[in-house]
Formats: structure tokens, C-alpha cells, sequence
């Protein structure tokens, strides 16, 4: 297994097919190494807080971003995201919601309760291909984090 304190990627994706093409999209820019999928908003704020599975990772080794999708099983997106933005320890790190929802309200929401980024799923292969590069490499590279 790999060192879970060098994450730079949280990806946050129920849909295994979304999962696989944002990690499609990342390796094709060579940022796909240390990315950590979690399937649900509990596993996604476990990680983050080095609970359950997670206890042994070190809580100051925050991912450089965190890949939010809002439709998610047991705790929703909007919960997580909120979550991480409320603690000292997590809120300096950048959540991205990346969903299929081009809602108003939705969109609203994520930003008052502190989102980076609000990208609307590509329903086009290709373009969802390339959305996904440019953010991990936007995040990952360009993105100068606070430290």
C-alpha cells in the first residue's frame, strides 16, 4: 500500500466510471501518482482526519486538493465540504466540487461554505478528458498553495 501521508489528490467519486476517467485524464499529465479515491463522504473526512482505516496517517499531511463530487453516498458532498472548511487543520486546502449538478442552489452553496472551484462534469468524453488534466495540472503545478 502506498504512504497515505503524500496524497496530493483526494478524489471524492461514488461513480467508478468517473473515478476511472478523472484517473485517465490525470495520468495522461503524469499527476496520477499519488492520488487517494474515497467512494463515499465518510471515507473522505476519515481520511482527512486520520480516522478508522486511516488512524496511522499523519493529520498535517493534507492533500494539496481534494476533487468533490456533491452526490455522494452517507455524508453528501455539501456536508464534507463544509466539514473541511469549519477545522483549522483542513480549511487551507483547496476543494474543488466536481459534479454533474449545474444547479444555482448547488452552486451558491459550495462557494459560501468555502469552495475553490465549482466545474460542471463534461457529459463529452474528450472534454471531460480534458477538464480533469487541467485541473490536476492547474492544482498541482501552476497553483501556488498556502504553506
Amino acid at each position: 500500500m502506498k504512504d497515505m501521508n503524500i496524497v496530493e489528490i483526494l478524489l471524492v467519486e461514488d461513480n467508478p466510471n468517473d473515478a476511472e476517467l478523472t484517473m485517465r485524464a490525470l495520468k495522461k499529465n503524469k499527476l496520477a501518482n499519488n492520488v487517494m479515491i474515497a467512494r463515499d463522504g465518510t471515507e473522505a473526512l476519515d481520511f482527512l482526519f486520520c480516522r478508522g482505516k486511516f488512524g496511522d496517517r499523519d493529520i498535517t499531511s493534507t492533500p494539496k486538493v481534494v476533487l468533490l463530487d456533491l452526490k455522494l453516498p452517507k455524508i453528501n458532498g455539501l456536508e464534507v465540504l463544509k466539514i473541511i472548511k469549519e477545522d483549522s487543520r483542513t480549511s487551507s486546502v483547496p476543494v474543488v466540487v466536481v459534479t454533474s449538478s449545474a444547479e444555482e442552489p448547488d452552486i451558491q452553496e459550495a462557494y459560501l461554505l468555502g469552495a475553490n472551484s465549482f466545474i460542471v462534469k463534461p457529459v463529452d468524453f474528450e472534454q471531460f478528458i480534458n477538464t480533469m488534466s487541467s485541473l490536476g495540472l492547474y492544482w498541482l503545478v501552476i497553483n501556488k498553495p498556502l504553506k
